[in-house]
Formats: structure tokens, C-alpha cells, sequence
């Protein structure tokens, strides 16, 4: 991490900061700038009330100062450059140096100081999507304030009068700022630790991109034909797993910035919804789930015990959603003898590889030259072969021994022996042992788990 007067000290992006220097930014806070799309190691609390902080996919936590007993926060709306996967960088506008922006945590009872700087061509505004707070600062171009101008720093300070899940994002040209990548999230934590604690704590956000194979810069005015289905404006196998030691409590938060909702399901678990939008779920009115759709504009947090070791699937169950750069106009080709034209296609194009007359999945293991900057339909690999998914996928990793503070990806899971489903050449199956707490221990219901 970087701060952006180290970069511009160093003579970078002076272009786009002309009206962007050290004499107009004295007194601000840092703005820091966050160049790798790699998950960030949480920041732990060094003051103040205790939380267990949130581990972002693929993001990262801006830092704070404290003045006068304020926490204060700077954001910076600008142009950013941000790899989708590799192979596949996309042109957005976001915050501090990546789309989505940095989560923003606090503790309920704080009062905040949130400077905005606008390094984009247009104004801008920031809505605190969900959060009560003075009308003045809810950020609605036009109706409670006037957009920042390109070059202005607006301030923006009120308290956080209760806990949860939000989001950021402009109430500015929306359709276009939100469409370029503008959003991002902010978790309040309660005020008293031991409420809902649990021992990790992930979030991301939902959103989509119509970027053509070989371009760069998303169609800003794509209502439904999305081609680019995202977890933190990241496409697997680019998008960070999920670390958890076994028999942690985790919990999981996710919020939805695209043009429809997504059924979240996560394998190997059933879960409990424990806060929405409106704040937590009291434990009576909890419900089981093993997928929670989450509905536009909405968040949803959910809640399990790590008891199964294990690489266990999360994605969006809509199955267009997990697949990379969706071409919609493709023709199906289920059935059809190929042959015969695949011949004749060689004769101009030897390199030419008929698919699509068995299915799609030989997508996920061929090697084939690629428009520039894009992606495969299907990718990534597992220890088992390709694992055939793309886009809204990744992997909750549950192990044995895991630190409190380790977040690194773990490797693929060593199964068992005898756990792994097999050929059968007709010999008499070896039953596996029920009850192995390697295998799959006893099921277990989450009902009226209160944490604290």
C-alpha cells in the first residue's frame, strides 16, 4: 500500500492531478492507494473497542486518523486500472486505486469525517446506501446537495447510530458511475464485542460488467446482456478463496450492485441468515438456508459453524453467472456432426477447433489463442482436472489448524482416504465409516445461535 502523495512525489498520474497537489491536499487525511487486487490481510482494531475486523475478496480496508475524537477517512473518485483476472484488465472508475473501493469499517457510537475527492471528468456525490444519518449527508445530486466538481474535495461527518452491513456508492449519473465500477462497502461494527462475534468475517459485493472481448472499457448502457459476472470486480479462478480453520464461526456478507438478483449457494453447509439490509436477524426469526438470493440494491449476511473439512464450492447459482465473457448470440451445437465442416474451416484456418456439438466442457481444458484482453469461458483448475467455472465461483477452505490471522490460501484439501468418490469396476464397494470426523461428522442445526 501506498500513499498518493508518495505517487505523486514520484511523478505518476500528473495528468489526471492537475488539480490534485500536496499544498490543496494539506490537512487531509491520507489517501491511500491499493494497486494489487489481492485480498488484504484484515486490520485489526490498535484502539478503541474491540471487533473482529472484515476480510474483503479481493480488497482491502482504509486506514483511518482520528482527530478530536473523529474517525477520519479519505476517499478519492478517480479512473482506475483494475485486473478482472489474468489476462483481462478493464478501465473503471473506482476509489483509491481499484473498483470496488475499500471497505470502510467503524464501530457503532463513532462519529466519522468522510473527505470525497473528485478526480473523475464529471461530478460526483457519495450515497451511504442504508445508514441513518442527516439528510444533508445522504448524497442525492441535486436533492441534498450539489454534485462535487471534478477537482473538489466535499466533506461528508455524522454518527453511526446502529451496526451492520452497507454499501457506498454515487447517487451522481448513476447508471453510468455505477456501470464503470463506483461502489463499495461499510461495515459498522457493534458497540459491545461480544455481540454476533464470530471468528471470521468475510464480505463482498456483487457486480457486472458488458466489456467486449479485445475492449477495454465497459458499455455503460447495458440494462441485462452482462457478460462479465463479478465477486469484487474479480472473475474465478481470479477470485480469492475463502480461508476458515475448522469449527470457527464465519460469517459471510455479501451485497448486490448489479441489474438482478443472485442465489447464493454455498456447498458442503446449511447456514443462517443472521442480517439484511435493516439490520441483524433477531435469533427467533432466523431461517435455514444452503442458497439466499440477494435481491438489487440489497445485502445479505449469512452465518455457519466450520465443522466439515474441506473444499466447498460458493457461487451464484444463475449458471450463466459462472461462466467468463458470455458470448449470448452463440448458436447450440448439441448434436450436430461437425466433422465435415471442421474439415473444410482447416483448409483457411488449421488451427481451428470444433466444440460445442457434446457441450461446453471442453472449454474449461483446452489451450486456444484468445482475443486480447480477455478470458476464457471456463477456467481454472482444481487437483482433480479443470473445474469447468468461471465468473460469480470461488472456495470456502476449512482446515484443521488454521491461525486466527492467517488468510492465506491453504492448498487444495487432502481428502481422506476412501472419501473421494471413485470408478466403480464392480467389486463390493468398502463402506466409508459414518460419523469420521475427517469424513462428515454428524449434522448439526445452527438454531438460535447467538454469538456472545
Amino acid at each position: 500500500m501506498v500513499t498518493r502523495r508518495q505517487i505523486l512525489g514520484g511523478g505518476a498520474f500528473l495528468a489526471a492531478a492537475a488539480t490534485w497537489t500536496k499544498t490543496s491536499a494539506m490537512g487531509l487525511p491520507e489517501a491511500p492507494v491499493m494497486e494489487s487486487p489481492d485480498m488484504q490481510t484484515p486490520i485489526f482494531p490498535s484502539s478503541g473497542p474491540d471487533y473482529q475486523p472484515v476480510a474483503t475478496l479481493n480488497g482491502w480496508t482504509l486506514p483511518h486518523r482520528v482527530v478530536g475524537g473523529v474517525k477520519e477517512f479519505h476517499l478519492v473518485a478517480e479512473p482506475v486500472e483494475r485486473e478482472l483476472s489474468p489476462g483481462m484488465t478493464a478501465y473503471l472508475w473506482g476509489y483509491n486505486g481499484q473498483s470496488p473501493g475499500p471497505t470502510i469499517e467503524a464501530v457503532e457510537g463513532d462519529r466519522v469525517r468522510i473527505y470525497v475527492t473528485n478526480r473523475l471528468p464529471e461530478h460526483t456525490t457519495v450515497h451511504w446506501h442504508g445508514m441513518i444519518l442527516p439528510n444533508g449527508m445522504d448524497g442525492v445530486t441535486g436533492l441534498t446537495q450539489p454534485g462535487i466538481p471534478p477537482g473538489k474535495t466535499f466533506v461528508y461527518e455524522f454518527d453511526l447510530v446502529k451496526s451492520g452491513t452497507f454499501m457506498y456508492h454515487p447517487h451522481a449519473d448513476e447508471m453510468v458511475q455505477m456501470a464503470m465500477g463506483m461502489m463499495g462497502m461499510f461495515i459498522i461494527h457493534p458497540k459491545d464485542p461480544a455481540f454476533m462475534r464470530v471468528d471470521r468475517d468475510f464480505v463482498f459485493l456483487l457486480n457486472a460488467f458488458d466489456i467486449a472481448p479485445g475492449s477495454y472499457v465497459p458499455k455503460v448502457m447495458t440494462m441485462t446482456d452482462f457478460n462479465l459476472w463479478c465477486f469484487n470486480s474479480r472473475l474465478f479462478p481470479a477470485i480469492s478463496p475463502l480461508p476458515v480453520a475448522l469449527n470457527d464461526r464465519v460469517r459471510v456478507r455479501v451485497g448486490n450492485l448489479t441489474m438482478t438478483n443472485h442465489p447464493v449457494h454455498m456447498h458442503g453447509y446449511d447456514f443462517e441468515v443472521t442480517c439484511t439490509d435493516g439490520g441483524w436477524t433477531r435469533p427467533e426469526a432466523r431461517w435455514p438456508e444452503v442458497s439466499i438470493d440477494i435481491p438489487v440494491g440489497a445485502m445479505r449476511a449469512y452465518e455457519f459453524d466450520a465443522k466439515y473439512p474441506g473444499d466447498w464450492a460458493i457461487h451464484c447459482h444463475k449458471s450463466h453467472h459462472t461462466m467468463n465473457a458470455m458470448g449470448h448470440d452463440v448458436p447450440t451445437f448439441i448434436g450436430v456432426d461437425k466433422t465435415e465442416v471442421a474439415r473444410k474451416i482447416r483448409r483457411v484456418q488449421p488451427e481451428y477447433m470444433p466444440m460445442g456439438n457434446r457441450g461446453m466442457a471442453d472449454m474449461g481444458e483446452m489451450e486456444m489463442p484468445l482475443p486480447d484482453n480477455t478470458v476464457k469461458m471456463m477456467d481454472g483448475w482444481g487437483q482433480f482436472g479443470p473445474i469447468e467455472m468461471g465468473s460469480m465461483f470461488s472456495v470456502v477452505k476449512v482446515r484443521e489448524g488454521l491461525a486466527a490471522t492467517d488468510y492465506a490460501d491453504p492448498g487444495w484439501f487432502e481428502h481422506p482416504e476412501g472419501t473421494v468418490s471413485y470408478e466403480w469396476t464392480g467389486d463390493t464397494p468398502v463402506p466409508v465409516k459414518s460419523g469420521d470426523a475427517k469424513t462428515m461428522p454428524p449434522a448439526a442445526t445452527h438454531g438460535g445461535h447467538t454469538p456472545g
